[in-house]
């Protein structure tokens, strides 16, 4: 298994990968996720900007996220506990369904974590679906707290941080 920064090459398997997620949790009775968000372009303009990572296995791409300093408005008006300018954030952090259920979310957040820290960060922020059983129980058993919550088309989202 192996963790790189994502190319322009990798747009069709991640945006492949990343329908196969929406479905999974249509399925589940969870929309969080539809064809206006995440767009194809939100994954190129991260590809853009050096911020899109994947995880491979057998050169198949089986999760992304990023990791920014980028946030919404409404983050801004969040109260955190640590300084913004030593912070990044994870977005769109996504795993496909068929490796879903097995630990790897874990894997995959102890390893954000010890990227974070080399890129000389000391926290990390995050936002998640308040309808998301899977990925609030990740966030939580992972040590993030809750700092504030924002409302976005979608519903209610909590913010979350963690000083790593």
């Amino acid at each position: 298994m192996n963790y790189r920064k994502g190319t322009i090459n990798d747009i069709d398997p991640v945006f492949d990968m990343v329908k196969k997620v929406i479905d999974d949790m249509n399925r589940r009775g969870l929309y969080q996720w539809d064809d206006i968000y995440p767009a194809k372009s939100d994954f190129l303009s991260d590809i853009e900007n050096d911020t899109l990572y994947v995880f491979e296995n057998e050169n198949a791409i089986i999760a992304v996220y990023v990791i920014s300093e980028e946030s919404d408005e409404a983050y801004a008006k969040c109260k955190w506990d640590n300084p913004d300018d030593t912070t990044c954030i994870i977005h769109r952090l996504c795993i496909d369904p068929e490796y879903q259920n097995h630990g790897l979310g874990k894997k995959i957040m102890q390893h954000i974590e010890e990227q974070a820290k080399k890129m000389d960060y000391e926290s990390i922020r995050l936002d998640v679906f308040t309808e998301n059983p899977r990925a609030l129980a990740l966030y939580k058993n992972s040590g993030y707290e809750e700092r504030g919550y924002a409302d976005w088309r979608k519903g209610r989202f909590l913010l979350m941080e963690k000083k790593i």
